[in-house]
């Protein structure tokens, strides 16, 4: 197999998986539908740390502080008389998190480590409990988003987030721009100093590259990326609670990439599906019957055992199978 083919092979892959997707509403059933669209949102949340955690070298466990405060500003944002502008709300939700990320990025990066990883859950606490123990955001009852906001144009709307898969499509639509604009990222000089950093920040430094600068404004964007997938949340349900800032969802979004596979943008995607699926099956009675109660114990395993046999997440055990045979060929020869 050339060089150029087997680059063109992942690229073909993306595009058939989201030329599948696509088209899945069309065949899928209300629930699959459903599920799916949580999913590509967990999906986009996924690939903000894959950003942070990945590519820059950045372990945060306080990530979920920016999906909640993006759905929260969504649903304290939409009226409870009629649907908002969507070209208010979007960049609303998505500032109001990077405005966050700006201040805990601006003081955590100063830590390194475990002390960086302790700073970050830490003001994700803050947040937390900002949202569980005020009338803010509807105390731990969380609050309702009555309407989902529309997109109108001197009265010209063009499309209705309310209306047939219209949102499954949107947040599809969310997905891919997502993707394309990290692997842009990945592609462009920003990019290559955060690969650097994540290597050696020490080097990068005697280079003469700024790197708190790079970490910071690398902070920021994820965060603002995890706040799109926060408005996507709440505009999917149609109710936000404090648990969305919990350290749980930052723990379960830290799973999904490190079981797809760190360093991979189709990684996190794919951790996501993993991640979501594994859950939904173990939860399944029809498949465990009672012992679907116990469904972290199934789960909690099934990570182990994916985590040890592939030790580079799941993009990468095609390579690592590949490898074995090669192995096996070698030792049969030799």
């Amino acid at each position: 197999m050339t060089r150029s083919a087997s680059v063109s092979l992942p690229r073909v892959a993306v595009v058939a998986v989201a030329l599948v997707l696509a088209l899945f509403p069309l065949f899928g059933g209300k629930f699959e539908v459903g599920l799916v669209t949580k999913i590509m949102v967990l999906a986009i949340f996924a690939l903000s740390l894959e950003l942070l955690v990945g590519h820059t070298g950045l372990v945060s466990f306080g990530h979920a502080a920016f999906l909640g405060i993006a759905a929260y500003t969504t649903a304290l944002l939409g009226p409870q008389d009629g649907p908002a502008p969507l070209l208010v709300v979007l960049p609303a939700a998505v500032l109001a998190a990077g405005l966050y990320a700006l201040v805990v990025g601006a003081l955590s990066l100063r830590t390194r480590g475990i002390y960086f990883i302790m700073v970050t859950l830490a003001f994700a606490q803050m947040a937390y409990y900002v949202f569980h123990d005020t009338k803010l955001g509807g105390g731990s009852d969380g609050i309702y988003l009555y309407f989902r906001p529309e997109l109108s144009i001197a009265g010209w709307r063009p499309f209705d987030l309310d209306s047939g898969h219209a949102f499954y499509w949107f947040v599809l639509a969310c997905l891919a721009l997502v993707f394309v604009l990290l692997g842009r990222v990945e592609r462009s000089r920003f990019g290559r100093a955060l690969a650097g950093i994540r290597v050696n920040e020490q080097r990068m430094r005697a280079a003469g590259f700024r790197t708190y600068g790079y970490k910071l404004a690398a902070f920021v964007l994820a965060a603002m990326l995890a706040g799109l997938a926060g408005f996507l949340y709440a505009l999917k349900d149609g109710y936000v609670n404090p648990e969305l800032l919990s350290w749980h969802q930052s723990g379960a979004v830290l799973i999904m990439i490190i079981l797809g596979g760190l360093g991979s943008l189709r990684g996190a995607v794919i951790g996501a599906f993993a991640f979501a699926l594994l859950q939904e099956t173990f939860q399944s009675q029809a498949l465990f019957g009672d012992f679907a109660q116990h469904w972290q114990l199934a789960l909690g395993f099934a990570i182990i055992a994916c985590v040890a046999l592939m030790p580079n997440g799941i993009v990468g055990a095609g390579a690592q199978l590949r490898r074995r045979i090669d192995h096996l060929r070698r030792s049969r020869h030799g």
